[in-house]
């Protein structure tokens, strides 16, 4: 069974938790931090690489949780433009491209083995998609996607990916697409969640910035941390919220507590 609950109160944690984050304080050397980032690149190729299209699931819950999705439209089959930045192999983008015949998408992804698995996929068509490869920090989506010209934007697991120092470059450059009053739907990990408890001690990067195993880099948000980094570039919050989900497993009485935060920011 599971259970889920919004709001914008931080998931409290057990006293046995607490200590154990309050312990961790050591921090990667600055040295192994540099060149983290500077391979970063060929981290989530090798990640794509090993796990091929099977580590992520298909994301078909995207439609239910962001109603925008399908409210966004001025009319019943008003064809809307979507980017997905940071689509991996493509498990959000391919369900919405299935259940929406009205989307044309630009999905693009900073792994270029990702971008490849996009292509080769059944459902690609260019028709209805382009995919590029991007640095979302520094190349130019303008380069893809002219000025104003796209629907809503998601932003999803993609930020917690990023070196905090820089995620306010993905906002400006994904600002320069989006039309005037529409959304970017985001979701991503909040504070505090099951995966930020598992990191074993010598992971921790910085503040709620851990690396795993594989050297990819994640990010656990608060809802303060998010609100202002998009108010910063110039968005509107409409919505900001903790998704806590507990999965329990019944049979060996385990309870995993998820933390996501969802939000939706608009452009002026």
């Amino acid at each position: 069974g599971a259970f889920q609950k919004k709001g914008h109160s931080a998931r409290i944690l057990s006293p046995e938790e607490a200590e154990r984050l309050a312990k961790d304080q050591v921090l990667v050397s600055e040295f192994k931090q540099l060149k983290l980032e500077k391979e970063a690149q060929k981290n989530w190729d090798l990640f794509y690489k090993r796990n091929s299209t099977n580590f992520f699931k298909d994301r078909h819950w995207t439609t239910r949780e962001f109603q925008e999705l399908k409210a966004c439209r001025e009319f019943a089959d008003q064809k809307l433009t979507i980017l997905e930045a940071g689509c991996g192999v493509g498990n959000c983008l391919f369900p919405l491209l299935e259940e929406d015949l009205n989307i044309f998408a630009y999905a693009c992804d900073f792994s270029p083995r990702a971008v490849e698995y996009v292509k080769k996929n059944a459902l690609y068509s260019t028709e209805r998609c382009k995919v590029f490869q991007c640095d979302l920090t520094k190349d130019d989506l303008l380069e893809n996607i002219p000025a104003d010209s796209v629907d809503i934007v998601t932003l999803i697991f993609v930020l917690s990916a990023i070196h905090p120092d820089k995620m306010h470059l993905v906002l400006k450059n994904i600002y320069k697409v989006l039309k005037p009053g529409k959304c970017v739907l985001f979701r991503d990990y909040g504070l505090y969640d099951h995966a930020m408890l598992r990191f074993k001690s010598g992971s921790k990067l910085g503040e709620n910035f851990y690396v795993r195993q594989d050297g990819t880099r994640s990010y656990f948000f608060t809802e303060e941390f998010l609100s202002q980094l998009f108010k910063a570039e110039g968005y509107e919050q409409v919505v900001n919220e903790y998704v806590q989900r507990e999965t329990v497993n019944r049979k060996e009485d385990l309870r995993v507590p998820r933390v996501f935060l969802q939000s939706k920011f608009q452009k002026p």
